[in-house]
């Protein structure tokens, strides 16, 4: 099991550092801007994606350097009960990227704000859940769509 261990745990930074390198290509394929610097759209997403890499490759390091050990974490990640809490979430993410463009910014969140905490805390704490989902969503919306002035879908 140690074996197993120490392979779930190297590729995350394995899996970030192909991400930070795909995401170098991408951005060397950026338009250079008309106004201002030209090389002003590449600076920000060429940091994200060298700090993505240097602490991908930190990672590894330290992940390789150190002994196989049986890891409680690591364990409890492989449960099953846990990886059907993480499918659900994945679920739930998938379709309110699906159908935020289809009905909108307020009622995708609100669908999927409430789906997500009524799955997470259950029936019980349906006022709770209802409130958090409410205020959030309209928070968010209020401060995007009037203060910042930022059109949503």
């Amino acid at each position: 099991m140690c074996k197993e261990m120490n392979t779930v745990r190297l590729s995350m930074p394995v899996f970030f550092i192909v991400v930070s390198l795909g995401y170098a290509f991408l951005i060397m394929r950026l338009p250079t801007a008309n106004l201002g610097d030209p090389y002003g759209p590449f600076y920000f997403p060429l940091f994200i994606c060298i700090g993505l890499f240097i602490f991908s490759v930190v990672d590894f390091i330290q992940l390789k350097r150190s002994e196989p050990e049986e890891n409680e974490e690591l364990q409890l990640l492989l449960d099953p009960k846990l990886l059907k809490i993480i499918g659900v979430i994945l679920a739930l993410c998938v379709m309110y990227t699906a159908i935020f463009e289809i009905v909108g910014f307020l009622i995708a969140t609100v669908l999927f704000l409430g789906a997500l905490l009524f799955y997470l805390n259950g029936r019980t704490k349906w006022v709770l859940n209802l409130v958090v989902t409410a205020i959030f969503s309209f928070s968010a919306w209020y401060i995007f769509t009037q203060l910042l002035d930022i059109s949503l879908p």
